[in-house]
């Protein structure tokens, strides 16, 4: 062997198997990254394609719903809050006394306890008994309002009593029109006559008068 023959040598594989390795890694890599990559395109679109969806069925509904001012431009509807039960002043009263830890059926027992044991004593839950009785829709709006405590009072019907035949009264002598006061006495100017509740003219002694709703 020539000295030069010593001194070119073939280089060692070592190095470019190792190039080599590491571009294969690197190819395996950059195909691993596009398949993430298509991947998440094809995750990005599918959420587009919903949100589109999405916005679509909400725009038929503001197209169902969508009401217009008198300039032609749409008006956001106002969602409309579900109505108050409503009960009468008594029925409210007795709510406040029950204490709120009661289910509703235990308060309409103790309702009904208090009237049927100690009728004499508690008769001033007669009324709330009495309008429970009346329907189970009474019922069901005694048991909403107890548990949310959020109700309306109702405003009680007034009645006027009205003379049902003529009478001599003081200075009037068979007066057509004799309305009862809040003295409980007749007198011919509707405008001093007192509006009754339904609950003061059941305590009344009934006499010759017509009862006539409030209506202004």
């Amino acid at each position: 062997m020539t000295k030069f023959e010593e001194e070119v040598k073939r280089p060692a594989n070592g190095p470019l198997t190792e190039l080599n390795n590491n571009m294969q890694e690197v190819f395996s890599q950059y195909r691993k990254m596009r398949q993430y990559a298509d991947y998440l395109e094809y995750d990005s679109k599918q959420k587009d394609e919903y949100i589109l969806k999405l916005e679509n069925e909400n725009s038929f509904m503001r197209d169902e719903r969508t009401t217009f001012d008198s300039n032609g431009m749409a008006v956001e509807p106002k969602l409309q809050q579900q109505a108050l039960p409503v009960v009468p002043e008594c029925v409210a009263g007795a709510i406040e006394s029950i204490p709120d830890h009661y289910s509703a059926f235990e308060a309409i027992s103790l309702i009904n306890a208090k009237v049927n044991a100690l009728p004499e004593e508690n008769e001033d839950w007669l009324p709330v008994y009495n309008w429970l009785c009346e329907g189970v829709e009474n019922q069901d709006v005694f048991a909403l309002a107890f548990i949310t405590r959020k109700y309306q009072v109702e405003k009680p019907k007034l009645f006027y009593l009205k003379a049902k035949e003529l009478l001599v009264v003081g200075d009037y002598d068979h007066v057509e029109d004799l309305w009862l006061d809040w003295n409980k006495n007749f007198t011919p100017k509707k405008q001093d006559a007192h509006k009754f509740t339904q609950q003061e003219i059941d305590s009344m002694q009934t006499g010759s008068y017509e009862q006539i709703e409030v209506t202004e």
